[in-house]
């Protein structure tokens, strides 16, 4: 035991300090860095489709309210005892601060926001949907850290070297043995969401997908992952035939994004020209994309070889 502490992972000894009264919640601070991180990796990729970044502020709005109520109801339908069941308390439902933001219910209200946000901009939904797809995974990586300060998720024990130390009071919530090792799933999800972004980021790069085949490889992938790291999890959940509810929703939701993915495909959903609704507004973004992409041509000589269908994929 003693070798297997010296390898493992600490837990941070808090996760709240205080500015004079008020409180720095360490839960809060990963979620403002995440919505952060995406808002900006967000930006880039709107302005690489001919969109104006300014208008992905706007848009952040509107969805991040959305999705923190959203996420909210999600995690609370699906953990209820904390809150409806025998000792529970429901007041404690709305204690955002003390962590529980389940991701599906922050992604569906918070692409209901989304969604009005970009009907006020005149912008396709489609095309936002893409854009956005690889921040959600980077702020989902962030977001993580705040279930390590706040010592929750954690999966089952384990004897592998990068367990996870939690506080006696946070093994005895979960149900579990004090002095053993806890598999980190906080980390598992962080590190499985920012290699699924950075592998969505090349393939969006590599075959230019377009009409929300990006956003379905976001769900598809997150899923795959979502439902392993669920799994080891140990801490209070709905079951539904004997799996969590979380499972069960991240096989059904993958199934989903790998049929719509494959419909799309199949009929053909390149890159928008624009992204814009406005048909003057459309010509003017197509104009100024062209003449972007033409100042970034080289020149060519008639000694250039010409270039062969597998150098333009």
């Amino acid at each position: 035991m003693i070798a297997a502490l010296a390898a493992s992972i600490p837990s941070p000894s808090e996760g709240v300090w205080h500015l004079g009264p008020v409180p720095l919640r360490a839960y809060a601070l990963a979620i403002i860095a995440g919505i952060v991180a995406a808002a900006w990796l967000t930006s880039k990729r709107w302005a690489a489709r001919g969109g104006d970044p300014e208008e992905v502020i706007t848009i952040t709005y509107w969805a991040v309210p959305f999705g923190i109520v959203g996420g909210r109801i999600y995690h609370v339908f699906s953990s209820p005892d904390a809150y409806w069941g025998e000792g529970g308390e429901p007041i404690r439902a709305l204690y955002i601060w003390q962590g529980g933001l389940g991701i599906w219910g922050a992604v569906a209200l918070g692409a209901v926001g989304a969604y009005i946000g970009c009907r006020r901009e005149g912008v396709r939904f489609s095309s936002f949907a893409d854009a956005v797809a690889p921040g959600l995974l980077v702020a989902q990586a962030i977001g993580r850290l705040g279930n390590w300060f706040n010592q929750e998720l954690f999966g089952g024990p384990t004897t592998l070297p990068w367990g996870l130390e939690v506080d006696p009071a946070a093994a005895i919530s979960a149900g579990q043995e004090v002095g053993v090792l806890f598999h980190p799933t906080f980390l598992y999800e962080l590190v499985w969401n920012l290699a699924a972004a950075a592998l969505i980021i090349w393939l969006d790069r590599r075959y230019r997908l377009g009409g929300g085949r990006v956003f379905f490889l976001y769900v598809a992938l997150y899923t795959a992952g979502r439902v392993w790291i669920e799994m080891l999890r140990v801490d209070p959940a709905e079951l539904v035939l004997g799996l969590r509810l979380n499972v069960w929703t991240s096989i059904l939701l993958g199934v989903g994004a790998i049929i719509a993915f494959v419909v799309a495909t199949r009929r053909g959903a390149p890159r928008e020209a624009t992204v814009y609704l406005d048909p003057e507004r459309a010509a003017a973004s197509s104009g100024d994309a062209a003449t972007a992409e033409s100042d970034h041509e080289p020149e060519r000589t008639e000694a250039d070889p010409v270039q062969g269908p597998s150098s333009q994929m």
